[in-house]
C-alpha cells in the first residue's frame, strides 16, 4: 500500500524548504504527499522578505476536504506562525485522527528571519507536543520552548530532550547541529532510551530546508519501518546525501537549497 502522507506548512517560492521542500522528500521517499498552506512567504535563497498569514478558517477547509476523502498514514507539521493557527491545527488533529504526527518545530529561517510569532511557542508547547509522535527541534528550538538557555554541551542536548518529553510527546529528535564539532550529532530520546546518531559535516553553504527535510523524511518512512529508531537513520541517510549533492545544483545567489533528487538525476 501506498503510505499517504500530509505537510502543514509554509510555502516557499524558491523551493528549498516548507511545502515544496516536503513533497519533493515525500515523492524521493516513495510516499504520496499532499498539503495544507498555512502561510505564503516571498523568499528566495536570499531570504524571507514578506510572509503572508493563512486564515484559519481555510486552513480548517484545506484540512477537512482532504480528510473526508482520503486516508492519512502520516502528518508533519512546519511553520504555523501564529496562535490563531496553531490552535486551529490542534483542533483539526484532535477530532481528525492521524497516526503518525511529526512536529517540526519551525521558528527562524535560515536567514535569520522569524518565522513564528511569540505567543505561538506556548501553543505549541501547549497544545501540540503532547499530540506528538516525535518532535524535530534544533537547539535553539529547543531552548525556546523550554524558555531556557540553549544547550551547549551533547549532555545538555540530552537533558534538554528530556524536559520536553515531560511536555508530552512521545519522542524527541535533538538535533545538534549549531554545536561546533566535526560531526553534527543527534539524539532520539525516549521514555526508555537515548540513541546517539552522528554524521561529518558536509562543506557546504547550501543547508536551505534541512530541518523540513529532515522532518518529512521521518513522516514518508515511519509508516512503512513502524520503529522510530531505524526511520530516523534511513531519513538521516537520506539527508545527508541530499546536502552531500547540494552544490551539484548550483541554485541563487544565497543559501541555497539541498538536493532532493540526488539518487535519479
Amino acid at each position: 500500500m501506498t503510505t499517504i502522507a500530509l505537510t502543514i506548512a509554509g510555502s516557499d517560492p524558491s523551493g528549498g524548504a516548507g511545502i515544496q521542500a516536503d513533497l519533493k522528500t515525500f515523492s524521493a521517499l516513495g510516499a504520496y504527499g499532499m498539503s495544507v498552506i498555512t502561510a505564503l512567504t516571498a523568499q528566495s535563497t536570499q531570504g524571507v522578505d514578506e510572509v503572508l498569514a493563512i486564515s484559519p478558517e481555510f486552513i480548517e477547509a484545506q484540512f477537512n476536504t482532504l480528510y473526508q476523502d482520503i486516508p492519512i498514514d502520516s502528518v508533519k507539521m512546519g511553520m504555523l506562525m501564529n496562535k490563531e493557527i496553531v490552535t486551529t491545527v490542534h483542533h483539526l488533529l484532535k477530532s481528525n485522527p492521524i497516526p503518525i504526527i511529526v512536529l517540526d518545530t519551525v521558528m527562524v529561517a535560515k536567514g535569520g528571519h522569524s518565522l513564528l510569532k511569540p505567543d505561538a511557542i506556548t501553543a505549541i508547547g501547549e497544545l501540540l507536543l503532547p499530540l506528538a509522535t516525535i518532535i524535530t527541534p534544533n537547539l535553539p528550538e529547543a531552548a525556546a520552548l523550554l524558555n531556557c538557555n540553549e544547550a551547549k554541551t551533547e549532555d545538555d542536548m540530552q537533558k534538554q530532550g528530556y524536559e520536553l518529553l515531560k511536555l508530552g510527546c512521545k519522542a524527541v529528535l535533538m538535533k545538534g547541529g549549531h554545536l561546533p564539532s566535526n560531526e553534527s550529532p543527534d539524539y532520539l530520546i525516549t521514555q526508555n532510551n537515548v540513541i546517539r546518531m552522528a554524521f561529518p559535516r558536509v562543506k557546504t553553504k547550501n543547508t536551505h530546508g534541512t530541518g523540513c527535510t529532515l522532518s518529512a523524511a521521518i513522516a514518508a518512512l515511519l509508516p512503512k519501518y513502524n520503529n522510530l529508531e531505524q526511520t530516523i537513520k534511513q531519513a538521516k541517510n537520506y539527508l545527508q546525501g541530499a546536502i552531500s549533492h547540494a552544490d551539484d545544483l548550483a541554485i541563487g545567489n544565497g543559501i541555497g537549497p539541498t538536493h532532493h533528487f540526488y539518487q535519479w538525476w
